[in-house]
């Protein structure tokens, strides 16, 4: 009972770090945001500290799994919740990576009026959500919520889409905005990308939860 116990409180450690570790992924994208919506040079800079701490957040997380599997020897259910935290986290890093590539661009758009004619903060909010979800998914071992995850992917390809064919329109209505319009459609395409990895965590969810992995279904 006790090994069981002693257990149990590393498992509730590894939530609690997962959801650190989540929640600052979700600031890393926000503060990157704030970078290009508000001019703001230090939320660029926050975000590259943030990064850091993701990643060190990482190695914590993977060490902990490791001497979950090495030490406690779980039973299957538990043994698909430990790998896919070990996966997840890669996700999360990722998430971090694409945060920061997204604050180390903003530092070169300063043109607002294309800006505040796309959807750029409706694809944030939503990549940002998936990121939550994802993570929350997992700590109330909950299928359908990691389920909802991945079909808000559509949701973010939309936007995607329409913010690329906006870009275009923008380039053929003044070539001087070309520049801008590229760095443009490049943070769209780090927050598109920050989804896909939010659902390669739902994903991972539901192969904990389940036992099955949505990619196999699919074959």
């Amino acid at each position: 009972m006790a090994l069981r116990a002693r257990y149990n409180g590393q498992l509730e450690t590894l939530h609690l770090q997962l959801i650190k570790m989540g929640a600052l992924s979700e600031d890393a994208i926000d503060s990157a945001m704030k970078s290009l919506f508000n001019h703001d040079s230090s939320m660029a800079e926050k975000t590259f500290s943030i990064e850091k701490d993701i990643d060190e957040q990482e190695k914590d997380i993977e060490n902990l799994c490791i001497k979950l599997l090495l030490e406690q020897q779980p039973v299957a259910s538990d043994l698909r919740m430990v790998s896919s935290a070990m996966r997840m986290i890669s996700d999360l890093e990722r998430i971090g990576d694409l945060a920061e590539n997204i604050a180390e661009v903003t530092r070169f758009i300063n043109n607002d009026d294309v800006v505040s004619r796309l959807p750029l903060k409706a694809i944030s909010d939503t990549a940002t959500e998936m990121v939550a979800e994802s993570v929350e998914s997992f700590v109330r071992r909950d299928a359908e919520l990691a389920q909802k995850v991945i079909d808000s992917d559509d949701t973010v390809d939309e936007y995607f889409i329409e913010i690329k064919k906006a870009l275009m329109e923008e380039i053929k209505a003044d070539s001087d905005n070309g520049e801008a319009c590229l760095d443009l459609l490049m943070v769209s395409k780090y927050l598109e990308r920050v989804a896909d990895h939010a659902v390669n965590v739902g994903e991972w969810v539901i192969y904990a939860v389940t036992g099955e992995h949505p990619a196999n279904k699919e074959q």
